[in-house]
């Protein structure tokens, strides 16, 4: 390959628009700041036949995790196409929430989608031992956020979000979550812990297994307001209105602490892995909707929450996305 900025078609997973967004943010990128072609596809049977029958028209296939990873692979084997696979999840994750009968076979397949690959780029320092083992060339990145546009919302989506909210009754705190409603995100208990929350109301916006249980809790509940699935450019703006951005899973690379805190928001997380990373600068609580509740308090009565704003700064997508456009232009 001797142009320069390779044509990219990139896979991954097959969900909402506003769901999962961080690859989509690095895309835009690579096209506006770095002059790559980049389509970005969701990985299902019709954008595999696809790439395959216009294979002339990309030079490179970047996979996500889980399923871009292995159909950009197998898409590679039958093209001849260099692969890089794009490895953001940890297999444990998959592993706890899956039986081994499926978990085990997805594990052999990504094993597979790395040795087969030019190159691997991974984000969480657990999946190193994996990714070393298998992988030719590997490199580390990380997960960002697009941290102006959180920090400095637009005005007029500030006024419009106002304008939404004002039907509602917000009572004189405000804690948010955004992002999947599935119960590895222990939904269910911050909902409850709510319940020991009086001064406050809680904003739940995202799509998910659990949406017709918040539905019924959102009507029954005066102080939990659940608006759906928003447009992402928006987010910001109901962040603006909040105290406290709450994240359940056990997670340090989640997207939504890096959210909740460009925006300049209280975090609470759920203990565990992110403490390491983030230390002192978010409050933690177990699963038990009495800790939730005591560390969204507690997350409420912090001062000091330019001290996770400033280390979000460091992680926005534009200085992530460097180590993409590395990644392409080293495939020969």
């Amino acid at each position: 390959m001797t142009q320069a900025n390779p044509k990219v078609r990139w896979f991954t997973p097959d969900k909402p628009d506003n769901i999962s967004v961080g690859r989509e943010r690095i895309a835009s990128h690579l096209r506006q700041n770095e002059g790559f072609h980049v389509d970005v596809v969701g990985t299902t049977l019709p954008t595999v036949r696809t790439a395959i029958r216009e294979r002339d028209r990309y030079d490179v296939i970047l996979g996500t995790t889980r399923a871009g990873a292995i159909a950009g692979t197998l898409i590679g084997r039958v093209t001849g196409k260099p692969v890089i696979v794009d490895h953001v999840d940890p297999i444990r994750q998959f592993r706890e929430n899956n039986s081994p009968f499926f978990s085990i076979p997805v594990r052999i397949a990504e094993n597979i989608s790395f040795a087969l690959a030019e190159l691997v780029l991974y984000v969480y320092e657990e999946e190193y031992d994996r990714v070393s083992r298998y992988a030719s060339q590997h490199m580390k990145t990380e997960l960002g956020v697009d941290y102006r546009r959180f920090a400095s919302p637009n005005s007029e989506i500030i006024d419009s979000v106002q304008d939404q909210l004002a039907e509602y009754e917000l009572r004189e705190y405000v804690a948010i979550y955004v992002g999947g409603l599935e119960p590895i995100y222990h939904i269910r208990e911050l909902l409850m812990a709510m319940s020991y929350l009086p001064d406050w109301s809680l904003i739940v916006l995202g799509e998910g297994s659990l949406r017709g249980m918040l539905e019924e809790v959102d009507a029954d509940q005066e102080n939990i307001h659940y608006l759906g699935l928003v447009p992402h450019e928006t987010i910001p703006g109901y962040l603006n209105v909040a105290d406290v951005g709450v994240s359940l899973v056990d997670d340090p690379h989640t997207l939504k602490i890096l959210e909740y805190g460009a925006a300049g928001l209280s975090v609470v997380q759920a203990s565990g892995l992110a403490e390491e990373r983030f230390r002192e600068r978010v409050e933690y609580a177990d699963s038990d909707p009495r800790s939730i509740a005591d560390a969204i308090r507690r997350a409420g009565e912090r001062e000091n929450v330019e001290q996770l704003q400033s280390f979000i700064s460091e992680f926005d997508w534009k200085q992530i996305a460097g180590d993409y456009v590395d990644a392409l232009k080293s495939i020969k």
